[in-house]
């Protein structure tokens, strides 16, 4: 289906970016079953060649293999490669979108342009940012990379960071739980309200 399609739908893709201990599983899963000026929130599942019971992070895993199998199908509407692993965002957005949903991604600051390309006017991008000791933290927490690769992870999101707050709406997630998602939840409140002004 093609974006204009999806556009006359009501449908937004809300495209969530931001380091590894940002927090935006956790704000994904706090919103999920809301609803928003009539709209449901949909959280787009992701695959990933990751065993499932990972800490910190909400996935289907595929082996390498049957990820590969699903991408040559045409059954990810969006995937790319980070962090030695392969990550895919399935069709089912594209159908939840055409019914009017406003559909939530956990993905890729680098593949931005990947899901532009493929939506166009729908994307919101909206950057999670996380003070450095806060994500330093958190991901000692999950206990998956070593503390050199934790502050080598953490110096790359500070530069990449700085790149990116002054061009997309920002969400800081130093805080409790609970404000995050308040602030998250503001933001499609109000790109809902602004395009039903746009549109009348």
């Amino acid at each position: 289906m093609t974006a204009a399609k999806q556009q006359d739908s009501g449908g937004r893709l809300f495209y969530l970016m931001g380091p590894s201990g940002a927090g935006k599983d956790s704000l994904l899963d706090a919103c999920r079953g809301r609803r928003v000026a009539g709209h449901r929130l949909r959280i787009a599942p992701r695959y990933i060649t990751r065993q499932e019971d990972s800490v910190g992070e909400d996935h289907i895993a595929l082996t390498p293999e049957a990820f590969r199998q699903y991408r040559d199908s045409g059954r990810f509407a969006l995937h790319w490669q980070a962090n030695g692993q392969h990550y895919g965002i399935g069709t089912e957005v594209d159908q939840w979108l055409a019914d009017g949903d406003v559909v939530l991604v956990n993905g890729s600051r680098a593949r931005l342009d990947q899901a532009l390309e493929r939506y166009a006017d729908l994307v919101v991008p909206v950057l999670i940012c996380v003070d450095p000791e806060n994500q330093r933290q958190r991901l000692l927490n999950r206990g998956r990379e070593t503390p050199a690769e934790i502050d080598a992870r953490i110096e790359r999101s500070r530069r990449l960071q700085s790149d990116m707050e002054d061009r997309f709406i920002t969400i800081r997630n130093d805080g409790t739980l609970a404000y995050a998602t308040h602030q998250l939840l503001a933001v499609i409140n109000n790109q809902l309200s602004d395009r039903v002004l746009v549109s009348g």
